[in-house]
């Protein structure tokens, strides 16, 4: 009876020390991820940071030469802000059915990795 008694304590031991261990694993795999994905999202803030910079440099420019090849610096500006004005409203009409899917499919393969 003191076997079974003694058997029976050294289990519940290590069950004890197995679920602590499990609650470990998943606090480190939880922490991992969080930090992955806050790495990355500093990154991209960084690059659209960037991103942002060079399109508006390069759209300065650009104006700058449509401007001066039309003799109109003025005209340049518009037919640049033409251009940016399609591409927005390119990207709203593709939101839904392009982008919006490819995000999403983007992030829950992140997540899951």
């Amino acid at each position: 009876m003191a076997e079974l008694k003694s058997k029976a304590e050294d289990l519940a031991e290590h069950a004890g020390d197995y679920f602590e261990t499990q609650f470990k694993l998943a606090a480190l795999n939880a922490t991992d991820k969080a930090t992955g994905m806050a790495s990355q999202g500093v990154m991209v803030i960084v690059v659209v940071v960037l991103a942002l910079f060079v399109l508006l440099f390069s759209g300065l420019g650009l104006s700058w030469w449509i401007g001066r090849a039309i003799d109109n610096i003025v005209g340049g500006f518009f037919i640049v802000a033409g251009a940016y004005g399609l591409l927005i409203a390119l990207l709203l009409l593709l939101r839904k059915s392009v982008i919006a899917p490819a995000i999403r499919n983007f992030l829950i393969t992140r997540i899951y990795e």
